[in-house]
């Protein structure tokens, strides 16, 4: 038998490296505007045209590059910022690994036009599919400007899976904004099409802060910094009343490069515990400084995962940075930060690995995991068992009888008298005894229902606002919507383009109560992305379960008895009934035999 293994060529050894390196036209953003930041570049501009996929094109005052240099910049593992393995760890540069030029070059049609300031003309290149088809002499300007034209145009297959122009726009100004605020002190300039979507001068942090996300967060910065020996963490914090319920304004940067971490996002959420709910992500720019010797940033391509070499040292302190932070700009009640002081200090006191370990738990547990703990033994002390039985104790088949029978109960006293409990439950006599129903869980259900129908037969009423309301929205969410027009307004919202990111609603769905457009709309989007983020649900799903849940009553709201009566026999008319979207319990019913148990000697 003949041999059978032989060695690829580079043009399709590129391409499958490509499918790691360049995901989608943002990530080729993401490389080539590191590559000027990299080069020295005191303003860059970036023009993309159908969101990336017709023409991404980054120009930059850079160094440039010599034409030996222009030409091998586009072969692989060709870099100018490492020369051996131990430089990985002393590493200052965004880029490193010398894969982004070529795989970007093996998916596209690619134009290279660089010029050395010393050097009177410059190289222009023009390359397809790695196979260079030009090179030649040509005067331009100093710098680099590098045209990426039809991503992907020879792989279809891959080309299909790219999404809509709004939402590969929406990855592309992630994107520019991250490396916007790494870079506060480089002019950037974004254009999509004929429109400018961003154009930010040089300047101090704060102001850039401000430039890309709005006047709105000048009133909410509170500067943060904390240092030790090991690391320096320095930025910006939101206050905790600002705090949305979406992600996406959360920024870690490790030497100014930006990086996904649970671990350290939890350091802040941490800090923030007691001041914002659950469910709420305070705004956040932080730079962390460590010596590269520490770190390691070559965990995966797109090297947005760093691994530290003491983790739980960089936890702490940013998580003090945070909370002085707070303190010190009177944002949070009380302050424990003195015994935060000197931490690097005190771990490195503690005589063994176990103290350190157990130093930890006592310090950052946080009141949920102690509040578990406490409840679990409670459970075993047989005191966490309750007179009441929930449904969540009961099998699938109990649960299934047990509300079949109840909504028996309840249908045959459909008018009993009502009763509201300290503006949280509503209760009512049924048959067989005292049903107590969660309002705002209730509540939640009866509008999914009713905005999932108004979705799916595309029949949504409105009611005309008698005061039209103005929303600015950051350039990302604006995409966002303008991708979802077509659904947002078969909820009900009635809304145009006015301006810049900018949109005017002149109605809301019938049945809520207008006076406050402008938050249930903000409201709307943030829920819808938070829900983006923690679930996996069809678009229609998402956006009526987050307009359900900004616009439910909530607890706390005192109810008439004719809303109290609407309210009851519009959640009997639901398909489910017994939940909210969320899975939380709608109502209970305490029967009369469990009632007479509390009365027997």
């Amino acid at each position: 038998m003949s041999d059978i293994i032989q060695l690829l060529p580079d043009s399709i050894a590129n391409q499958i490296a490509a499918g790691e390196v360049v995901q989608r036209p943002a990530s080729a953003v993401k490389e080539l505007m590191e590559n000027s930041l990299d080069a020295g570049a005191t303003t860059i501009r970036l023009v993309v045209k159908d969101a990336g996929k017709a023409l991404i094109q980054v120009i930059d005052n850079g160094t440039g590059m010599s034409e030996t240099d222009a030409r091998m910049s586009l072969e692989r593992h060709a870099t100018s910022k490492i020369r051996k393995a131990e430089d990985l760890f002393t590493l200052r540069t965004m880029g490193f690994r010398g894969e982004a030029l070529a795989s970007i070059a093996a998916v596209s049609q690619l134009e290279m036009k660089t010029r050395q300031a010393e050097k009177e003309l410059g190289t222009l290149l023009i390359v397809e599919g790695s196979e260079v088809k030009r090179q030649e002499v040509v005067a331009c300007d100093k710098g680099t400007s590098i045209s990426v034209k039809n991503l992907f145009y020879n792989i279809p297959a891959r080309r299909n899976f790219l999404k809509s122009n709004p939402v590969e726009l929406k990855h592309i100004i992630d994107e520019f904004q991250r490396l916007a605020l790494a870079n506060p002190e480089v002019s950037l300039s974004l254009i999509q099409g004929d429109e400018l979507i961003y154009d930010l001068p040089s300047g101090k942090l704060s102001y850039r802060i401000v430039n890309v996300f709005g006047k709105a967060y000048q009133e909410q910065l509170a500067p943060c910094t904390e240092e030790t020996d090991y690391v320096k963490v320095t930025g910006y914090i939101g206050r905790p009343e600002f705090a949305r319920k979406s992600r996406g304004e959360q920024f870690l940067f490790v030497n100014n490069r930006f990086i996904r971490s649970n671990y350290l996002h939890h350091a802040v959420m941490n800090a923030f515990e007691g001041l914002v709910t659950e469910s709420s992500f305070p705004f956040y720019v932080l730079f962390i400084e460590i010596d590269p010797k520490h770190i390691d940033v070559n965990v995966h391509p797109t090297k947005t995962e760093i691994k530290f070499d003491d983790e739980r040292a960089v936890y702490a302190v940013v998580r003090s940075a945070v909370r002085q932070a707070l303190g010190a700009n009177n944002l949070a009640p009380a302050l424990d930060f003195a015994e935060d002081v000197n931490i690097i200090a005190k771990l490195s006191n503690t005589p063994t690995d176990a103290a350190r370990d157990v130093y930890f738990e006592e310090r950052f547990q946080t009141s949920l995991q102690r509040s578990n703990l406490q409840q679990w033994e409670k459970l075993f002390e047989g005191e966490g068992m309750s007179g009441l039985t929930s449904h969540r104790d009961l099998s699938a088949n109990e649960l299934e009888f047990l509300q079949a029978k109840q909504e028996e109960n309840i249908a045959k006293t459909v008018y009993e008298p009502l009763f509201q409990l300290h503006n949280h439950y509503i209760l009512r006599q049924v048959k067989n005894g005292l049903m107590l129903i969660h309002q705002q869980a209730a509540h939640e259900r009866v509008l999914f229902e009713k905005f999932l129908h108004r979705l799916t037969s595309n029949t949504g009423e409105s009611q005309q606002s008698l005061f039209p309301q103005t929303v600015s929205f950051q350039a990302a969410d604006f995409a966002l919507i303008m991708e979802m027009e077509q659904e947002i307004k078969a909820l009900g919202f009635r809304f145009e383009v006015f301006g810049k990111n900018t949109v005017i609603i002149h109605g809301v769905p019938s049945g809520i109560s207008s006076g406050n457009e402008k938050a249930l709309f903000e409201g709307l989007i943030d829920q819808f992305k938070f829900n983006q983020s923690q679930l996996s649900l069809p678009l229609k799903e998402n956006l009526a379960r987050a307009l359900a849940k900004r616009a439910a009553l909530k607890i706390g709201d005192k109810l008439t008895a004719e809303e109290m009566k609407s309210l009851v026999e519009s959640l009997l008319d639901c398909k489910a009934p017994g939940y909210s979207p969320d899975g939380e319990t709608t109502y209970f019913i305490l029967d009369l035999a469990r009632i007479g148990m509390y009365f027997k000697p």
